[in-house]
């Protein structure tokens, strides 16, 4: 997507899941509707209606048919796209659940989350492909920019090797202290290398 005078070019076209607690609509919507945002002017394809649109009182008067018919379109939803992201400050089961389905499917999730700790669920994860990034309104661009793509294979190459028990532990150690996934954590562990 071709962008004004002296602005980034942005090619990252991808269809992005977007989920969010409805709950937290009257606290967090101007973050949510941000994100969206930034994901289009990205160049992405955003599935983002079904959170912002949907209020708690249209969802309680649904019929149970009503119910497992949306939830076979959020199984389709989250099959087809290439990636989710999921804004997680306030605490959401559905949510979590959202991003387990989105997990079962390989896709890579981008959890944004403000002030404070990643929730606390995802913080004791194992999966490296959960990316927890606290964001404010300035670093937005820049943390949706780096993930569309490491998705979309532009900025990463992926390898394999191999780490004796000890490292491992530490490694596993070190993670859960911070509260990253490993592959978070070595990636930071290289970032500030590159830096000294």
């Amino acid at each position: 997507m071709k962008k004004e005078d002296g602005e980034e070019e942005y090619n990252n076209y991808m269809r992005v899941y977007f989920t969010a607690s409805i709950a937290g609509k009257k606290q967090y919507l101007t973050h949510y509707r941000a994100i969206v945002s930034e994901l289009e002017k990205q160049g992405s394809e955003v599935l983002a209606d079904h959170v912002l649109n949907q209020t708690e009182s249209q969802i309680r008067l649904e019929t149970r048919e009503e119910r497992l018919a949306f939830h076979k379109q959020l199984e389709k939803w989250i099959t087809e796209c290439d990636c989710v992201v999921v804004e997680g400050s306030f605490p959401s089961i559905s949510v979590g659940y959202e991003i387990s389905l989105a997990l079962h499917r390989n896709k890579m999730v981008l959890l944004l989350h403000l002030i404070g700790d990643p929730p606390a669920l995802i913080s004791s994860c194992n999966e490296d492909r959960v990316i927890c990034e606290r964001y404010n309104m300035d670093s937005l661009s820049e943390i949706i920019g780096r993930f569309l793509n490491y998705v979309g294979g532009k900025t990463d190459t992926r390898f394999t090797f191999y780490l004796t028990a000890a490292q491992m532990a530490h490694l596993e150690e070190r993670a859960q202290a911070k509260r990253v996934p490993k592959a978070v954590f070595l990636r930071d562990l290289i970032d500030k290398d590159i830096k000294s």
